[in-house]
């Protein structure tokens, strides 16, 4: 038989109204009151009927994250952080695969499911600004990743130029000069590689290096076969990098394949750096160095971007709404106020470049 929040209420000799505040989180519980609470709670072993919680709040309790392919590791590793976060805030994630395509990105985008989510999470490939400028249903949008956008809404990504400078940095310090780009889409400025081959190009620049077109590999994807083919297309062409900086690491470990296929030595002919620290680059033959961005931030900046633009819900009011303030700044629920979060990155050394300590 099921407990219901009479029961909590009569065990702890207090009112339902008490119980249901402490349920919720509401602020203005003392401290004693929500400890008597609590342990009537957990002697009864009562559960919160969460979907009738949010019904009567006017929610679903359902957010929405949309990514490009839920098979990349990347994203996998990033939707479970994502769905840990959201069970922090009492909500359950439906996950969407758009492909990469602006179509599907545009009809996600645009609340095709918007009756049955309290808010969207996307991960843009090929959206495009005016994709998003007509946008006027009510679930709020908060977009992650390396494509920027001049619009109402939050964006959260980690530094990509800052983290390619950083990795070709590593790269210049192991004494390799001459470094490819694996992974670039020169057709596009605003593809999501263009940070990244920005910042690859800066680095060297500043080095003192040549950055020519010729050590640029452009790809059709991001996946293995991807990186292998532009590996080889690069070494065909005459073009003799000693490092390779690829724009994630499946186009890093399909680049090492053909690497070793042609009888190049990794890392002592050609050092490679990926980006993403996926768990694959960690156990192959010649473990991968990466830019391993802070998933779990990214995530948490995100759930709770969504929790603020939310607001209050129906019969609360700020000063009771659980409006956690969120890392990187907060600003009053329901503000339309866009905001660019960071997360930060770091560099990952193992040794497809510094080789077997």
């Amino acid at each position: 038989m099921s407990v219901s929040l009479k029961d909590v209420a009569e065990r702890a000799g207090v009112s339902i109204k008490t119980v249901s505040n402490v349920v919720n989180n509401y602020r203005h519980v003392t401290p004693a009151m929500r400890a008597k609470v609590q342990r009537a709670i957990d002697e009864l072993g009562y559960r919160p009927n969460l979907t009738a919680r949010h019904l009567r709040k006017g929610r679903t309790g359902i957010l929405a994250l949309a990514v490009p392919e839920l098979g990349n590791p990347y994203f996998a590793e990033l939707a479970g952080a994502v769905i840990d976060v959201a069970a922090e805030h009492e909500y359950t994630v439906l996950l969407d695969h758009t492909g990469g395509r602006r179509e599907q990105e545009i009809l996600v985008s645009q609340g095709f499911r918007a009756q049955v989510i309290d808010g969207l999470i996307l991960s843009p490939i090929e959206l495009e600004r005016e994709d998003l400028l007509g946008r006027d249903h009510d679930a709020p949008l908060v977009l992650l990743g390396e494509r920027e956008y001049d619009l109402p809404y939050d964006h959260i990504a980690i530094d990509n130029v800052a983290a390619a400078r950083t990795a070709i940095r590593h790269l210049l310090a192991v004494g390799r000069s001459r470094i490819a780009f694996l992974g670039a889409r020169t057709d596009r400025v605003n593809e999501p590689s263009h940070l990244r081959l920005r910042g690859w190009r800066a680095e060297l620049t500043e080095a003192g290096l040549p950055a020519p077109d010729s050590m640029i590999a452009p790809t059709g994807g991001w996946d293995h076969p991807d990186g292998a083919a532009a590996m080889a297309r690069l070494l065909d062409s005459g073009a003799l990098p000693d490092a390779v900086f690829a724009y994630n690491d499946l186009i890093a470990i399909g680049a090492m394949r053909v690497l070793s296929e042609r009888g190049l030595r990794v890392p002592e002919d050609v050092a490679v750096v990926g980006f993403d620290d996926i768990t694959e680059g960690r156990y192959g033959t010649v473990t991968l160095t990466t830019i391993s961005p802070d998933k779990q931030t990214i995530a948490r900046l995100a759930v709770q971007s969504l929790v603020e633009r939310l607001g209050p819900v129906r019969g609360e009011t700020a000063s009771t709404a659980d409006d956690q303030e969120a890392p990187g700044g907060a600003r009053p629920p329901g503000s339309t106020r866009a905001r660019e979060l960071r997360a930060d990155f770091r560099l990952v050394e193992r040794e497809s470049t510094v080789g077997r300590g």
